[in-house]
């Protein structure tokens, strides 16, 4: 399976950049007519079911609260994209391309791919998979077919125009790559500046390709604190607690020349593009200032709009089932960490509900949570 933890919860602020891009409600006939998706196990939706992959998950527990079971979502259930798409209106999922058909490629398609990287060989000791290059070629691919259902080049780019697309890559080019040095010679070839300059400088690449076939509302996802993922805690932190200081620190690098790379494509004609400061949402999540640790932060709410507020989506505490052999720390538990190891407070977590019951909860900020961050969650530049 693939490392990186199925963190979903930064691509709901992609929901707040599209209602502030079409100025309509969210509970609205579609606001968009399509809807493309670039990335890796975060979104992917079933494009790695037929390959010969690890990363897969069309099996079992996957899928166990998602109407006729696993479908290829790493998740029990919805993904944050199958979210998004509800709340701009769409009347299905977004479909994953391999199984789309010409009707659907209309309002768009999931490319994404587990295991996916920017650069080509990352995720290669799972298997197959679909790199953003290998995304990018069907997507072009799509391209032409929308060329010939629309008649010409010239409705298909005005129909792209029109759409939002989000790209989610970075993840697995450390997890999957630089931080796996038994299967990569990245990290003896370059420090984390260098990495973070020949990753991005081949993302620029292709999101000019991107560009060039009529992408022009892009939400482009920064990498998460991918050091405090529960697989890096297990294997490299010193005490199974303590987020991982130099995998983070590599991924801030690479961060800030996304923010960097937004301000130069929104120099082209016509071009919106967005980057989603994911580093910055779970850093607030996971050390929230003026709170304890495994607590969610409590903040004025602020609305977008006429974005559903859920104040009741957080319940009581419950006992959660765990799979697998406990944390150190113990949670709930009866004590079965190791000595010297604080207990800490469990996170609380609404009741279990069906799939298409459960709506995503959106909070704005007026001003960063974190005095300490440069940005919000949410950065364009003055020339888009």
């Amino acid at each position: 399976m693939e490392r990186v933890s199925p963190w979903v919860a930064p691509w709901l602020v992609v929901v707040v950049l599209v209602a502030a891009a079409t100025g309509r409600s969210a509970r609205a006939d579609p606001q968009v007519p399509c809807y493309f998706v670039f990335g890796d196990s975060l979104v992917d939706n079933g494009n790695n079911n037929d390959i010969a992959s690890l990363a897969r998950a069309n099996y079992p527990p996957y899928g166990i609260d998602f109407p006729g079971g696993a479908t290829g979502r790493f998740s029990n259930g919805l993904t944050t994209v199958d979210a998004i798409s509800r709340l701009l209106g769409f009347d299905d999922y977004i479909p994953a391309y391999a199984g789309a058909n010409n009707d659907q490629l209309l309002s768009g398609v999931n490319f994404a791919s587990a295991a996916a990287g920017i650069r080509d060989e990352t995720g290669q000791q799972l298997g197959q998979r679909i790199s953003l290059g290998g995304q990018l070629q069907n997507y072009q691919a799509a391209v032409q077919q929308l060329v010939s259902i629309l008649g010409d080049e010239d409705s298909a780019a005005n129909h792209l125009s029109q759409c939002i697309f989000t790209v989610g890559m970075g993840s697995n080019d450390y997890l999957n790559n630089y931080f796996m040095p038994a299967v990569y010679s990245t990290s003896r070839q370059y420090t984390p500046e260098q990495y973070a300059d020949v990753l991005v400088s081949q993302y620029t690449q292709q999101l000019r390709v991107l560009y060039n076939n009529g992408a022009r509302k892009v939400a482009l996802m920064g990498v998460g604190q991918v050091g405090c993922s529960p697989n890096e805690l297990a294997q490299q932190s010193s005490d199974g607690v303590t987020c991982v200081a130099r995998i983070n620190g590599a991924i801030e690098i690479f961060n800030q020349k996304l923010v960097e790379l937004v301000d130069q494509f929104n120099t082209l004609p016509g071009a919106h593009f967005t980057y989603i400061n994911a580093y910055g949402i779970f850093q607030d999540i996971l050390r929230p200032d003026g709170a304890e640790q495994g607590m969610l932060r409590g903040g004025e709410e602020q609305r977008a709009g006429d974005l559903p507020a859920l104040p009741d989506a957080v319940r009581q505490q419950e006992r959660v089932p765990l799979l697998g052999r406990l944390p150190p720390h113990g949670g709930r538990q009866h004590p079965r960490r190791e000595e010297g190891l604080q207990r800490r407070r469990p996170l609380r977590r609404p009741p279990r509900r069906p799939a298409d019951a459960c709506a995503p909860l959106v909070i704005l900020y007026t001003q960063p949570p974190s005095q300490k961050r440069r940005m919000g969650y949410i950065y364009r530049s003055r020339a888009s």
